[in-house]
């Protein structure tokens, strides 16, 4: 259950790697869950070698900044969730892709496994650059 002020992992090479949750995209309810859109700030960002000081230009890898305010889609929770099969799924850590607002990846690889709850929320363009889905 991903919620205000909920701090999570960045999973793309957008170029942040630590990311807060400020809204949560749903009608009812106040908690995200795997595949639920949010709005987070970026609060840390992935250093990916070292670029010339004094440079305004983001980079080729670093498309966000720290401080920038993002759309994301929630795709690991630590909160368990029963699958129709009965079978229960819970991850290690919460984690997010970031989007834009078409909802398109910001990002063009994904480092790690994801949700396969994301093939239900019609998210296929997150799975395609997943390396595996769970």
């Amino acid at each position: 259950m991903i919620q205000l002020k909920t701090m999570l992992n960045c999973i793309d090479n957008s170029g942040a790697a630590i990311v807060e949750c400020v809204a949560v995209m749903r009608k009812k309810k106040q908690a995200a869950r795997i595949g639920d859109r949010i709005i987070v700030v970026v609060q840390k960002q992935r250093s990916f070698g070292a670029e010339s000081p004094g440079s305004s230009s983001l980079g080729i890898t670093n498309k966000v900044r720290r401080g920038d305010i993002r759309h994301a889609v929630v795709v690991r929770a630590k909160k368990e969730i029963q699958r129709k099969d009965g079978g229960l799924i819970r991850f290690d850590d919460n984690a997010c892709v970031l989007i834009n607002k078409t909802g398109d990846p910001i990002g063009t690889r994904l480092t790690s496994v994801v949700g396969a709850e994301l093939r239900d929320r019609q998210w296929s363009k997150i799975l395609s650059l997943a390396p595996l889905h769970v």
